[in-house]
């Protein structure tokens, strides 16, 4: 049996293996398609249920009640509360995220080692190349064809090689794509390549266990070291789930952490260090329909200020999530909706230096977070960036949304303005965070860090982290390829082979 509905669970069970998994995302569930290739049997355990696409929603808001942690509506707390998204599904944020795929960038790396040059023996940089290269293949990673673009993309093509920034289309793993703009509600004809329907199915074809519908609440520790878990299914049972090498956390950069504290399992900076990649984003009107709905969801990015910490994105959005952005009632909300088709929306993701912090709160989980005000700064400059390339692609006028600015904006020297007096409180801003790191920092030093190089956390034996909670800084950019390839480093280490072993190539 590799399928277990905690939703028809009602009896209490009890299953074995090598290892088990907690979360079935990105990081899951490369961690069990590397282990099961080297030998081990493992059980991924996952809080939500199972989707297939003809199940998933056609709605924006829908797609967040069904398929989103908290519905969608997870807040970080502090001078600016912001969202921040999660997929609570088999396969966790990777079926409704944009399909975007990057590499981790190799100056990322570097600066990582130049921190901490310990970590050069469990982060080789060829390892994780290579590792790459298997994944881009299994993933059919290629970039967004013309074709299926859509205007939306092809429009911030136009706008960036207007100003001479370096721009491209996006990468992204999909086969089949018809731009439906559906990726953020989940691909209804399966065209994602998400990781349920590869890497973890894999896995299972090897013999791994997923048991969906079940939150993970304890940890089972005899003796300082990590012997498995235990789950309550939604149908009203218990799992326990006894592991004979390896418990492994892969639940994200604030389930992990939360789950770790909610444990008392401490070590370490466990819940601090929280960073991420708040983006902000601007509206512009062109004088001919744009339909952004339409097309690839996000299929174009402006990647010449990413050294700066900046990178630019078009956004698509359903149509719903579009009109709940607009103000005002009767006569005038009526015309704006008449011409939604007429508006773009594109964003900047910022690499923050702000770190916040995961906490346990009367068994609540809450994250802590405010931008500095050089991130805010960075806020302005990439809304100045991205009105400009709206304006030198044909719009009209352009919205930065910023509270209490007056709108709308038509000239660049009102961009500029912008740029240099606009607000520094980050709450006039309409932000949201995407992209989790660090609440579980992987590091040498036990006082900085809360697993070894070798993802074994430092205190507790056989327990190993293998999500974004390790990375020690935010990336800059989308860091699902890089989850995926570090979790896989992970898998060898709990296996006891070389972290620069081959990883097989699978295409089909």
């Amino acid at each position: 049996m590799t399928r277990i509905d905690g939703h028809e669970l009602r009896t209490d069970l009890t299953l074995d293996c090598d290892a088990v998994v907690v979360g079935s995302g990105p990081a899951g569930s490369a961690f069990a398609a590397e282990a099961v290739r080297h030998g081990m049997s493992v059980i991924v355990v996952e809080a939500g249920r199972w989707f297939e696409p003809a199940e998933f929603a056609e709605t924006a808001f829908a797609a967040m009640a069904a398929a989103y942690r908290g519905m969608g509506g997870s807040l970080v707390v502090g001078r600016a509360p912001m969202p921040f998204l999660q997929g609570k599904m088999v396969g966790g944020s990777s079926p409704i995220n944009g399909a975007i795929c990057w590499r981790l960038p190799e100056d990322v790396h570097a600066a990582w080692l130049q921190a901490d040059p310990g970590l050069a023996g469990g982060l080789p940089w060829q390892a994780l190349e290579d590792t790459s290269d298997a994944l881009e293949a299994r993933l059919s990673i290629a970039p967004t064809e013309p074709a299926i673009a859509g205007q939306k993309n092809l429009l911030m093509a136009a706008g960036a090689a207007a100003l001479g920034l370096e721009h491209r289309p996006i990468r992204r793993n999909v086969r089949g794509c018809r731009g439906l703009g559906r990726c953020m509600q989940g691909c209804p004809e399966g065209n994602k390549l998400s990781v349920d329907r590869t890497l973890l199915a894999d896995a299972m074809a090897a013999g791994t266990t997923v048991v969906s519908s079940a939150e993970v609440g304890s940890i089972t520790l005899e003796r300082g070291r990590a012997r498995g878990v235990v789950a309550r299914a939604e149908g009203g049972g218990q799992v326990r789930i006894r592991a004979s090498r390896a418990v492994i956390l892969a639940a994200s950069a604030v389930q992990t952490p939360s789950l770790l504290l909610a444990n008392g399992i401490g070590g370490g900076p466990v819940g601090h260090n929280f960073q991420g990649h708040p983006g902000v984003s601007m509206s512009g009107r062109f004088p001919e329909p744009v339909r952004m709905w339409e097309g690839a969801t996000q299929g174009h990015e402006v990647i010449g200020l990413r050294r700066e910490g900046l990178k630019f994105e078009a956004l698509g959005f359903g149509l719903d999530v579009l009109a709940a952005r607009l103000d005002g009632v009767g006569r005038k909300l009526a015309r704006q909706i008449d011409d939604l088709a007429h508006h773009v929306d594109w964003g900047v993701a910022v690499k923050a230096e702000a770190r916040g912090r995961v906490r346990r709160v009367r068994g609540r989980t809450v994250v802590t977070y405010t931008p500095t005000p050089r991130d805010v700064a960075q806020f302005r400059r990439g809304l100045r960036v991205l009105g400009e390339m709206m304006l030198a692609a044909g719009a009209e006028h352009v919205d930065p949304g910023i509270r209490g600015l007056r709108q709308p904006v038509r000239d660049s020297a009102e961009l500029q303005r912008i740029e240099r007096d606009g607000p520094t409180n980050p709450a006039r801003y309409t932000a949201a965070i995407t992209h989790m790191f660090g609440t579980a920092r992987i590091g040498s030093d036990p006082s900085e860090s809360v697993v070894r190089p070798d993802f074994r956390h430092h205190v507790i034996d056989s327990l190993y982290v293998a999500d974004s909670s390790v990375f020690p800084t935010a990336t800059g950019v989308n860091p699902q390829v890089s989850i995926m390839a570090m979790a896989q480093l992970c898998a060898r280490s709990v296996a006891g082979v070389a972290v620069g072993a081959a990883t097989p190539t699978r295409t089909t």
